[in-house]
Order: structure tokens, then sequence, then C-alpha cells
């Protein structure tokens, strides 16, 4: 193979493509106002720009969607991975309260799975008999997980038989982002016409960055033998080739569980790599603090500004690869269960999250509805910047809230991860999954309503 032969370079060209829609974008979304306005980010805004793009021939013969999807799925866990390895400090806010809002995140996932399969169940049992019927499951890993749960578990039902699956819930995950800010956008200037909310439009001085977040005295220097930044991508590059090592073995136990193994838990583990990346970096993390705190090691290695650059750069880079890797055309013949499940499940999701906020968080139902809101059709990053436009200074827990709520949902999560190769198997599978979903939705929220009932309770008892 010569140097200038075009496989050596393919990931050059790619990402060459990627990096030059995003700065195309990003001066797009600084100079045009609308877009400004409507609070998409700008790896949107890119991703975007890209399908665009790809209605030109000639261009689309330069994109490469089998690429863009790989760096989607491995954008996800390196991203997790390099947010689970930062330093943790003393918890801060109350512990009920952030387990009420994984509690709320859970059930919100429930509700759109709820919403998507009755919507395919209906059509595939009625006007679509050819649909796949467990396809509206996507909606909760779409709307709620982001692009690259949406793509890992696109392209396990394709695999079952779901025809354009992997464009399918990639479309899902790209509506989503539309849902959070445009919808986002939408209801702040309701809310404010009717005087429930102010809106922040002051820019303000800008957030410096303290010399002491990049290089505090009980860390490693900043450059000496090794860079820094170096030291924090081969932490997160080692956490994830753990995380291989690990699913590569428990993929070989699976063979002794047969086709049970093969086709359902075998595509779980792998569609989860992120959360085994999760725990994989948890345990580095954990060793790292017992290292240093038996003064074996010295200094501290971890640094939580670079993490976040990493999760910030691989989050971004998983949200325009993710959208560009969209083909529209695979998803004309399930266009109307599509819409249908984007409309409905971003209308209720609206409904359930604004309800749900005025009981949990009486003091900030607003802020904490936008936080929510915005995570739980987009991303993280999307409820943080509905947020920002009524908390600009993160006056109230609901940052807090958002961030710390990650682990409660992981466990209060785990049942639907299971039932999201379950329902596949068949029709009865599907309402089997249909109902014991009902009964988590129904569970979470005496959860989360307990006060108000429990004060009702006693109310009838008193009478």
């Amino acid at each position: 193979m010569n140097f200038w032969d075009s496989e050596i370079w393919v990931a050059i060209v790619q990402f060459g493509i990627i990096f030059s829609i995003l700065l195309f974008s990003n001066a797009l979304r600084r100079k045009v106002s609308f877009i400004r306005k409507s609070l998409l980010p700008t790896a949107v805004v890119g991703g975007i720009v890209m399908l665009i793009l790809k209605f030109i021939p000639f261009v689309q013969d330069f994109i490469d969607k089998s690429f863009l999807e790989m760096i989607t799925y491995h954008t996800l866990g390196l991203g997790f991975i390099a947010l689970a390895l930062k330093v943790r400090k003393k918890r801060e806010g109350s512990s009920m309260v952030i387990i009420d809002t994984g509690a709320i995140t859970v059930s919100t996932y429930v509700l759109q799975g709820i919403v998507g399969l009755l919507i395919t169940l209906f059509l595939s049992l009625s006007l679509m008999p050819d649909l796949f019927a467990s396809a509206g499951l996507l909606l909760p890993l779409g709307f709620g997980q982001g692009p690259g749960q949406a793509l890992n578990f696109g392209k396990i039902y394709q695999g079952m038989g779901f025809v354009g699956g992997t464009d399918f819930g990639l479309a899902i995950a790209g509506v989503g982002f539309l849902v959070a800010c445009l919808g986002g956008v939408l209801i702040l200037n309701i809310w404010r016409a009717q005087g429930k909310i102010k809106i922040n439009t002051e820019s303000g001085p800008r957030a410096l960055v303290s010399p002491m977040e990049v290089d505090a005295p009980e860390e490693i220097p900043l450059t000496e033998s090794i860079d820094k930044f170096t030291i924090q991508m081969a932490f997160v590059v080692f956490s994830y080739f753990l995380t291989y090592l690990i699913l590569v073995g428990l993929t070989e136990l699976t063979t002794f569980l047969g086709d049970f193994g093969e086709n359902t838990i075998k595509p779980l583990l792998w569609g989860f790599n992120f959360l085994f990346g999760v725990l994989v970096a948890t345990i580095v993390g954990t060793v790292l603090r017992k290292l240093k705190s038996s003064t074996i090691m010295t200094r501290q290695y971890p640094n939580n500004f670079m993490l976040n650059r990493i999760g910030g750069f691989m989050f971004d880079i998983m949200v325009i690869a993710s959208i560009g890797a969209i083909e529209i055309k695979n998803i004309g013949h399930v266009i109307i269960p599509f819409l249908l499940i984007c409309l409905i499940g971003g209308f209720v999701s609206f409904l359930y999250v604004n309800a749900i906020c005025k009981h949990v968080y009486p003091s900030y139902r607003y802020q904490a509805f936008f936080s929510m809101f915005g995570m739980l059709t987009g991303t993280a990053s999307t409820g943080m910047i509905l947020l920002r436009e009524v908390d600009p200074n993160f006056e109230t827990p609901a940052a807090t809230n958002l961030v710390l709520q990650n682990f409660p949902a992981i466990v209060f999560g785990f049942p639907l991860m299971l039932l999201l190769t379950f329902s596949p198997l068949g029709t009865l599978q599907s309402f089997i999954t249909l109902g014991i979903l009902a009964l988590m939705f129904v569970g979470f929220n005496v959860l989360l309503l307990r006060r108000k009932i429990f004060k009702k309770m006693k109310g009838q008892e008193g009478v």
C-alpha cells in the first residue's frame, strides 16, 4: 500500500468533511439571527447542513455512511467515559430530589416507549402489516437518550428484520433536537408573554477559566515528559479498551445460551457499550483515588476541565455524524409512523414533563422543566442550553439535578433495557412489553407523587 492510496486517507477525508461543515455551521449560527435564536447547537446545524449537502450527487459520493455510523457508536462510549473519569466533589443537593429526578427521566422514557409502541403496534396490526411492530421503542432511545443509542438499537432492530431501522432511529434523534430547541424556544416565548418566566436577554461577561482548573498544584504538571492532555486521552482510551475486552469476554459466555444468547443478550451487551464504559471508568477512577489516598501515587492524574472538553468534543462529533448518517430515502416507506411517533411523542413528553415538574419541583418548576424537557427530547447539553435562558447563573438546583440523576436513572432503567430486545421477538412479546411498561409508569408516578397521595390519604382518614 502506498501513501497516496485512498484507503490510507479514508478517515482523514471523513473527519475533514465533518470538521469543515462544523466550522461553516459555527459561522452560520453566529451570523444568521434566526438560527442563533433557535438555540440549535452548532453540531445539530452541522448535521442538517450535511443532510442538505447529501442531496448533491457529487458530494454524497464523498460521505461514507458506514464511517459516520461507526463514529457515532464510538464517540458515545468515549464521551461517557470521559465524564465518568472526572474527580467527584462532595455530593450537592438533596439525595431524594436527585432520586426523584432519575425517576422522572426513566418514567418519561417509559411513557415515550408506551406511545411509540402503541402507534407501531396499532399500525402493524391494521393499516401497515409489514411494519416492524416494535419500531416505536426507538422513540425513547432517539428522544430520551440521543443519537448514539438510537443508532445502536436501530441497527439491532435492522438485524431483526426492520428495514431501514438504523436511519429510522437516527431520524427520530434528529427530530428530537428540533423538538427540544425549536419547541423549547416556542414554549419559552409563550410563557414569557404570559408573564410566567423571564428570559435571559443579556449575554453578560464571559466566564473565565481559572488557572487552577487547568493546572492545580496537586495535579500532574501541564507539560513535563508527557503532555497533560495526552494523559487524559490515555485514560479515556484505556478505559474503552478495557470495556471492549470485557464485552468480548461476556460475548463468549453468551454462546452457552444458544440462540437466546446470540439473538438477545449479545446485541444488548454491545448496544450498551457506553454503560459498560461508564462502569469501567468509574472503577478506574476509584483505583486512582485509592492510590492517591494511600500515597502510592503522589499526584492527581485526571483533570476535570480537560475531561469535560474531551466529553464535549466527542458528543459534538457524535451529533453531527449521527444526523449526517441519515438516509432520508430509507425511511420513505415508514414516513407515516415516523411522523406520528415524533409529533405525538413530542407533545406527550411536553405535557408529562410540565405536569410532573409542577409537583416535584414546586419552587423552581419552570427551570426544572426546561432542563428536563431539553434532555428528554434532545441530550443533556440541550437541557443546559434551555436552562440558561431562564436560570443563567444556575441559581436553582435544576442543573445539579440534571448532572447527578444519571446513576439512579441507570438503576431505574435497567428493566427497560431488557425489554428493548424482548419486544421484537413477536406480537405477544410486544403486548407483554406494553403491559410491563404501563405498570412501570404507574409505579414511578406513585413514587413521584407520594407526598400528594399520602397527604390525600391522611386527609381522608381525618374526616
